[in-house]
């Protein structure tokens, strides 16, 4: 029997993600996936062998709240070494299941009803829907291609009386760009004597080529003292699906935080967080050798592409990279990429969806974080076009 339970959507303009929309497609088509980031390679085998003795000595029942006391220590010590941030393990650390939760916390502890929260776009999909589920206004501020730097100006004139949070994404899903020292300061100038809190979306901190340097908050006194920084160990480790993260904020954020949280998901996997931690304090370089093991990804499927008719510029940061379809098709992005994975067998992310306000332009995001065979053989298929 249908039922007309008649109540309205809280998010009436969402459906499936793009991510699941186009993995899907993939797998229908038997196309070659470079649109959903994840490698199609495994973890290091220490961190899945230390998984494995977790589970079977015992190991798996809840954790604390704030997470595995050993992972929130390893934390510290890695921001303390990267940034010359103290964050204290007990007050100012939080393991959670996955970076998105902590994107949704973040952003239901601090946004009422009637505030505004700037995003840049094209912007990560989470961030609206939670940003209305508060009962919050997402402002859009578009990024100014071809490098998708920010005008500071437009966020000025951005910035209102409601204005309660402003969300950065560096390096920046889906364009790879990257903030710079000067973004910094003129952040810092943009909130000094405000009460604008800032959620900081670095996920893909170790993923910087060029030898160019990734500008945490951490790094800004200033600026951490009212920011939530989300940083992701899957991305880190090559284990999308192990769904753990973390946040770190000041002590009365993280208070307010961790409400939230204990009513979302209340504690994330225990196994996964003492593995991680065995792994962050054996193999200590890992993070720091990701840079060069990205860059030689990104400079392989760039070579393999570039006999191609897409006009591109190296990414400078994450896995990802754009790519240009202008002098192959007048098709709308999401036509193209449909195309290409339907008839080509490479599938890749349109960017119209990242943005209220999509330009006029034909630009498409592929994942790097394959193995070299496969980036060789989508490269190959890509340069039929």
């Amino acid at each position: 029997m249908d039922y007309d339970y008649s109540f309205d959507s809280k998010l009436p303009r969402v459906g499936t993600t793009i991510f699941t929309l186009m993995s899907r497609m993939a797998a229908d088509y038997g196309a070659i996936n470079l649109s959903q980031g994840f490698p199609d390679f495994d973890g290091p085998a220490p961190l899945k062998e230390a998984l494995c003795h977790y589970v079977r000595t015992g190991h798996n029942q809840y954790s604390p709240l704030a997470g595995v006391l050993k992972l929130r220590e390893q934390i510290a010590f890695k921001v303390k070494h990267l940034y010359e941030h103290q964050a204290c393990p007990e007050k100012n650390i939080t393991v959670v299941p996955g970076a998105t939760e902590a994107l949704f916390c973040a952003i239901q502890t601090s946004v009422q009803r009637g505030d505004e929260v700037i995003i840049f776009d094209p912007a990560y999909d989470s961030y609206q829907p939670a940003i209305e589920l508060s009962g919050g206004t997402a402002v859009h501020v578009p990024l100014q291609p071809p490098d998708f730097h920010i005008d500071w100006q437009r966020v000025r004139d951005a910035i209102t009386s409601k204005t309660r949070m402003i969300i950065i994404n560096t390096p920046h899903n889906p364009t790879g760009s990257l903030w710079h020292v000067s973004d910094m300061q003129q952040l810092n100038e943009l909130v000094c004597n405000t009460n604008i809190i800032l959620l900081s979306d670095e996920v893909y901190e170790h993923l910087v080529f060029d030898g160019q340097q990734h500008e945490s908050l951490l790094r800004y006194p200033e600026l951490a003292a009212r920011a939530f920084v989300v940083s992701s160990f899957g991305k880190t480790y090559h284990v999308t699906g192990w769904k753990t993260g973390y946040c770190i904020a000041p002590d009365k954020l993280m208070r307010e935080f961790r409400k939230i949280h204990q009513f979302v998901s209340f504690v994330g996997v225990t196994p996964i967080q003492y593995a991680l931690a065995d792994y962050m304090e054996k193999c200590p370089r890992h993070y720091l050798e990701l840079p060069d093991f990205y860059q030689e990804k990104r400079d392989y499927f760039c070579q393999k592409l570039a006999p191609s008719r897409f006009k591109f510029s190296p990414s400078a940061g994450t896995y990802f990279q754009m790519a240009d379809y202008s002098d192959i098709s007048h098709q709308s992005d999401m036509e193209f990429v449909t195309h290409l994975t339907q008839q080509l067998g490479v599938a890749a992310i349109p960017i119209s969806v990242f943005y209220k306000t999509p330009p006029d332009s034909r630009l498409i995001r592929f994942c790097f974080c394959k193995e070299d065979s496969t980036l060789e053989q989508a490269a190959e298929r890509l340069c039929r076009i």
